[in-house]
């Protein structure tokens, strides 16, 4: 229970960990976003500055001629300055105060008149930035001397206002450069002595200058005329495919990073499982040390206890025997006395199985030849095979192998008993001795008996498990147990058409 809260509490603080890690990601991309809009907002900032300085350095007495700021600008929108890097640039409009266009170059159809100045637009594609025109302002009396505005360009059929030679008779050339001014009055003063009008270049008022090809404009026109074309803000658009790039390469990163922060997070919560694994089974495995120690003890106290046992049997069997050869003894005593010493000997052999199988596996390997040690036992059991009438056979080729000798017997000697009481009278048993390989060899003993049933051949090797009446249910146990200690491997399979097989392989063949 402790164990799997520890895992809880471990996995929890790694989900922690992994969270806050994203959550840092997620805030260092907003920095990113947030620092890459700034750099466009500043980006559009000193184009903002350039263009008002071009207007400013355009302008004459407050104005500017439109057929030179439209090139201007079309220079910075559509090629890459020198001064100022407009390869972002889409579009550059001049407002008015009222909002309406006056300049406009580039695609001017990408933003909203409605948007006041200072203000931005952000879509997909593009951004699009109002600025203030820097150096021009209005008052409440009109324009001021800082005021910038824009005005068509002179016509072409008009006057030439370049600058002449005096005439002789002339005394003020300023002045007889223009035309006389009307005389309905609507200019106000007359002007002065030198001709000029009252305040500077032709301007109804005193401090503010006018182009010379408007200067005989009646004042409501030309206040109108200043009213739609002074400059009041810049609209730029901008294309946002380096803010895009930028941004989506961030948000990748930052997915990079939180993935792998995950995929750390995973694996150290496996880790730590891992290791919660081991120790269990480290401790499961100390546990089964000293449960198997245990189990020896017992083993051994056991097979003592099995070995004490049999001799008082034997004083058994030997009482009973000479009970029932007795001249004197009735025929129901000497009866129930071969009883005793039958039941007698079927303990005998069963403890005599128990110390074999209890009994620590040492093997001593030696040069041995199967085919003249299958002969030996074949021999041995010679009356066992008689008293059925088994027919037995030994074929193969004569192989030498490295094998213990006395527990090789043992393997068939076993082997050769369980096939005897499997197979009815007049039936048939083989040993077969193949070569496996190149340094190993195979053992086989088939019988034409019941055979064992598919989900009985892995369960015939255990202690106690038999399938005869008369068995004991360790003569296989020792097999396997002897087979193990030499590295053998030892399977139950059907022999076709009836019987069964135990095959025995790995067996080294002797240099």
């Amino acid at each position: 229970m402790n164990a799997k809260r520890r895992s809880r509490w471990v996995s929890g603080l790694l989900l922690l960990a992994w969270l806050l890690v994203v959550g840092w990601q997620v805030e260092e991309h907003h920095s990113v976003v947030e620092a890459a809009k700034t750099d466009l907002r500043n980006h559009s900032h000193d184009i903002a500055n350039t263009v008002s300085a071009m207007i400013r350095a355009a302008s004459f007495r407050g104005a500017v001629v439109q057929d030179r700021i439209e090139p201007v600008l079309d220079i910075i929108v559509n090629h890459t300055n020198a001064l100022v890097n407009s390869s972002d640039l889409i579009s550059v409009t001049l407002l008015n105060t009222n909002g309406d266009p006056v300049v406009s170059v580039g695609k001017t159809n990408l933003f909203s008149r409605e948007l006041p100045t200072g203000s931005e637009f952000w879509s997909s594609n593009y951004v699009t930035f109002v600025q203030p025109v820097e150096g021009a302002s209005v008052s409440p009396e009109g324009i001021t001397n800082s005021a910038t505005f824009v005005l068509p360009g002179p016509p072409r059929n008009g006057r030439d206002f370049a600058r002449r030679e005096p005439r002789p008779d002339e005394t003020n050339p300023v002045a007889t450069n223009f035309p006389p001014p009307p005389t309905n009055g609507e200019m106000g003063p007359p002007p002065d002595e030198g001709g000029r009008p009252p305040g500077g270049l032709g301007h109804p008022r005193g401090g503010r200058g006018r182009v010379p090809w408007l200067r005989w404009m009646s004042e409501a026109d030309y206040n109108a005329l200043v009213a739609t074309h002074e400059l009041h803000g810049l609209v730029f658009t901008m294309s946002t495919e380096k803010y895009q790039a930028t941004c989506t390469h961030d948000l990748w990163l930052r997915f990079i990073i939180g993935f792998f922060a995950g995929i750390s997070a995973l694996g150290a919560g496996l880790a730590w499982r891992n290791m919660g694994h081991t120790a269990e089974l480290q401790i499961r495995l100390v546990r089964a040390s000293e449960l198997n120690s245990h189990l020896k003890e017992l083993n051994l106290a056991a097979a003592g206890l099995a070995h004490e046992t049999r001799n008082p049997l034997n004083i058994i069997r030997g009482q009973a025997q000479m009970i029932s050869r007795l001249p004197e003894a009735a025929p129901e005593v000497r009866e129930k006395s071969r009883i005793i010493v039958d039941e007698t000997d079927k303990v005998t052999a069963q403890l005599t199985e128990f110390i074999n199988y209890s009994r620590p596996r040492e093997v001593r390997r030696i040069r041995l030849n199967l085919s003249a040690a299958a002969n030996e036992i074949v021999r041995t059991l010679g009356l066992d095979l008689d008293e059925k009438k088994i027919h037995i056979e030994v074929s193969g080729e004569a192989l030498t192998v490295e094998a213990d000798e006395q527990l090789l017997r043992q393997v068939l000697f076993n082997l050769l008993i369980n096939a005897i009481q499997a197979v009815e009278a007049n039936g048939k048993i083989q040993i077969v001795i193949q070569r496996a390989g190149p340094a190993e060899a195979r053992l086989e003993v088939r019988d034409d008996g019941p055979g064992v049933v598919p989900e009985n051949r892995q369960e015939i090797f255990k202690p106690y498990f038999t399938t005869h009446q008369k068995g004991t249910g360790l003569g296989l146990a020792v097999v396997q147990q002897i087979v193990l200690a030499h590295g053998w491997e030892i399977v139950c399979l059907a022999n076709e058409p009836r019987g069964a097989v135990f095959r025995i392989s790995h067996l080294k063949l002797a240099a």
